[in-house]
């Protein structure tokens, strides 16, 4: 039988832990909330926490933060932005430090501004280059924490919603990094954060046993039975745990993770296509947009043949390694999304990223830096707020002249667009050793020489 926590303690022995805890210093307290089933029920309980606890000795803040990666899949962005909005009504009436936070890249820094603005490829199932955990979600929560220490002028601890009972190797994980004998333990990256974990010892029928407590209500007012719908619709069945005839614990509703609508990292996205199933069929178009832009990675002639900053390499089988999406693909990319936003009538991605993408395009790639601006306008009929604002550097005219020039001497597009965009943006610096650094570095990249690279590679 599963060794739940509630075997040998009551829901009041777990709040006086939590208590015991927050009552022993000053440092602020940060929950990391996704919406799911565990970093719901630790809001709760800590929420029930400060209900009972005198005013008087509410005396640290507590932030519960959560990550927007701006790529959530559209119902569960609906619940989270719901709940964090009941959650700040509820705390303000009932006189609560505690204050929910939605927190998101950085324009410049979202999935749509990696692909289609850098031409970064999508997540590769493997592993290899998953860049999108860190930028998404780490990254802006890390800023977050850090403002706080830094604004406080304290420590924190991060309450996390981690349990032993999720894995095996998530319990490895958990033990190797306890200290025997103390409730907390130090960040792995951030140096003044502490990190608690108060439902570390709860299995999942523990989580959905509070959770579908006190008429399936959040200790703040909110309807856990969306929560249930959700992962019921995700999962395709709910079949909340019983035992089985051969003794062995059924699987408990749940274990669905709920993650970006554009995930590349699972072959298949279960949620999604559980959402689908249970009758979401709005969804359709993003499944379908998903997989296509899964495939589009390997598709010949969509990414460069060079790293970005020129550098190549070779695969086991020594061809040359890929490398961005080419500017074309991009292009191809922000169309096909534009279209289904427009279809679909969600927004997908934001005026922020569209500029943002935009700069990028300017400093990297678009000699006529209108590229952008006429895309969208070609697609959505609308033009974007800088549309009439932005000048061409160079006409179509004195493009095409460039690509002319670039054919007849055989010198690459690409090469004579690094040395226009260098000069360009070096220009009105007093200092020509930045412009002749960047010219240096536009005619020194591996790409240009990778036959004799190759040749090198080969005799030795």
């Amino acid at each position: 039988m599963e060794n739940s926590f509630f075997n040998e303690n009551t829901l009041d022995d777990l709040l006086d832990e939590i208590e015991y805890v927050y009552l022993s210093d000053n440092r602020p307290w940060i929950i990391g909330y996704s919406g799911g089933k565990d970093s719901t029920v630790v809001v709760h309980l800590v929420y029930s926490m400060l209900l009972r606890l005198d005013p008087g000795k509410r005396a640290k803040h507590v932030y519960v933060v959560s990550s927007d990666t701006m790529v959530e899949n559209p119902l569960i962005k609906a619940y989270l932005s719901e709940m964090l909005d009941s959650l700040n009504a509820a705390s303000a009436k009932s006189g609560l430090p505690l204050t929910a936070h939605p927190v998101r890249p950085e324009p410049g820094n979202t999935f749509w501004a990696n692909i289609i603005g850098r031409g970064f490829p999508t997540p590769n199932l493997n592993g290899r280059f998953r860049w999108c955990t860190d930028r998404l979600k780490i990254d802006p929560s890390g800023k977050f924490i850090e403002d706080v220490i830094r604004r406080e002028n304290k420590e924190v601890v991060v309450l996390l919603g981690v349990r032993k009972a999720e894995s095996i190797a998530r319990k490895r994980r958990i033990e190797g990094r306890e200290i025997m004998g103390r409730l907390l333990n130090r960040h792995e990256s951030i140096k003044k954060a502490f990190v608690y974990p108060p439902i570390v010892e709860l299995t999942t029928n523990d989580v959905w046993k509070i959770l579908l407590s006190n008429d399936r209500c959040t200790a703040w007012g909110g309807d856990n039975s969306k929560l249930v719908n959700l992962y019921t619709d995700a999962d395709g069945e709910c079949p909340f745990a019983g035992i089985s005839s051969k003794d062995e614990q059924q699987q408990s509703c749940g274990n669905s993770r709920f993650g970006c609508w554009v995930c590349s990292v699972v072959k298949e996205d279960k949620s999604l296509n559980g959402f689908i199933r249970s009758g979401h069929r709005e969804l359709i178009p993003l499944q379908q947009f998903r997989q296509w832009l899964i495939d589009l990675r390997w598709v010949p002639g969509k990414r460069e043949n060079k790293m970005r900053g020129g550098r190549i390499y070779y695969t086991k089988d020594g061809d040359l390694g890929y490398g961005p999406f080419t500017w074309e693909a991009r292009q191809e990319i922000l169309t096909e999304l534009l279209q289904l936003q427009k279809r679909i009538g969600y927004e997908l991605i934001t005026i922020g990223e569209l500029r943002a993408i935009d700069a990028i395009w300017d400093e990297e790639l678009d000699l006529s830096r209108r590229t952008l601006v006429e895309l969208y306008y070609r697609v959505t009929g609308d033009k974007l707020p800088w549309h009439d604002l932005k000048a061409p550097l160079l006409d179509s005219a004195a493009v095409s002249e460039v690509e002319n020039y670039a054919a007849r001497y055989d010198i690459p597009i690409s090469l004579i667009r690094d040395m226009i965009l260098a000069a360009e943006k070096n220009k009105y610096f007093s200092n020509a050793k930045l412009l002749r650094n960047a010219l240096d570095k536009a005619v020194t990249q591996h790409y240009l020489f990778e036959d004799r690279l190759r040749d090198y590679i080969y005799e030795n």
